[in-house]
């Protein structure tokens, strides 16, 4: 069967595009692996009337809100393969099928390339975090600690007195110059230079030295790939962000490959629910709107 417009990715951003694919009675096919990047978590935080819902809570309702269109197909699975064709795009999955769209939306977020201390990986999305924004505030006002990974692991040391009493462990990755220490002395923040051995109990930091530093949070930055290679199949470029790599777009969510468009974390360099949400909604309305006035 040929679409309008096959969608890869049945998250946040990939959903919020197909919804607006399906109301303009566009058929659509979302193929989706069902590894969203917030799966970790036990509540999503900051959507404007999501707050404080299950992450698979809201994923779920929306899929069956969008499942409610008569032109929306859905596949579970990993989208294997991509390649442009003359009239369109042909998308291979991993168990073989193959379908063909005149368009392409790329919404398949991405993986997050956590810091090698034994215990941090077991605690990602619990007792350690990346956005403050996301899970600042449910830490109470308590003690905070922040593990840098670069230099710009100031932006978050920086940022998070406004939740706790802030730590920052530089853990090796830089040493502060006169003019960063002023900074994180006005803004309260206590400079830990021993390095990490690990991260135990709920977030605390057990330090090289044996000492034991305990947190209520621990925040750090993560290295974002996107997560699927239909991009780079395809011949899409790609931009670097601080934090990764992320598919270049223009303002209208479209690829540097005509007729493919990629919203969310995979086209992004900053990502939350929220964002994600609007991203894809931009996605799918420039996605239709391309059907209607070009040829292909």
């Amino acid at each position: 069967m040929r679409f309008d417009a096959i969608v890869v990715g049945g998250s946040y951003a990939g959903l919020s595009g197909a919804l607006q694919l399906a109301r303009a009675r566009r058929s659509i096919l979302v193929i989706d692996e069902g590894s969203r990047r917030n799966r970790f978590v036990e509540a999503s935080h900051g959507f404007l009337g999501q707050d404080g819902r299950a992450p698979g809570a809201i994923q779920k309702e929306a899929r069956a809100q969008l499942m409610a269109y008569e032109t929306v197909t859905w596949r579970d699975g990993r989208a294997a393969e991509a390649e442009a064709r003359a009239d369109g795009f042909a998308v291979r999955a991993e168990t073989g099928e193959r379908y063909e769209a005149r368009r392409l939306m790329l919404a398949t977020g991405v993986s997050d390339e956590l810091p090698k201390i034994p215990g941090l990986a077991e605690r990602w999305g619990k007792g350690v975090f990346h956005c403050p924004y996301c899970h600042g505030y449910e830490i109470g006002q308590g003690r905070i600690g922040v593990l840098a990974v670069s230099p710009l692991s100031m932006h978050h040391a920086l940022m998070l007195p406004d939740w706790g009493e802030t730590t920052f462990l530089l853990n090796g990755a830089f040493e502060p110059d006169a003019e960063q220490a002023a900074a994180l002395a006005r803004r309260g923040v206590t400079v830990e230079k021993a390095p990490v051995r690990a991260i135990v109990n709920g977030s605390d930091a057990e330090l090289a030295d044996g000492r034991v530093l305990a947190f209520d949070g621990l925040f750090t930055a993560t290295r974002t790939h996107v997560a699927s290679p239909l991009a780079g199949q395809l011949g899409c470029q790609f931009d670097e962000s601080p934090n990764g790599t992320f598919i270049r777009t223009t303002m209208l969510k479209e690829t540097t490959v005509p007729g493919v468009f990629a919203c969310g974390d995979a086209a992004r360099a900053m990502g939350t629910v929220a964002l994600a949400v609007g991203d894809g909604a931009l996605a799918g309305t420039a996605v239709h709107q391309s059907l209607i006035f070009r040829e292909t």
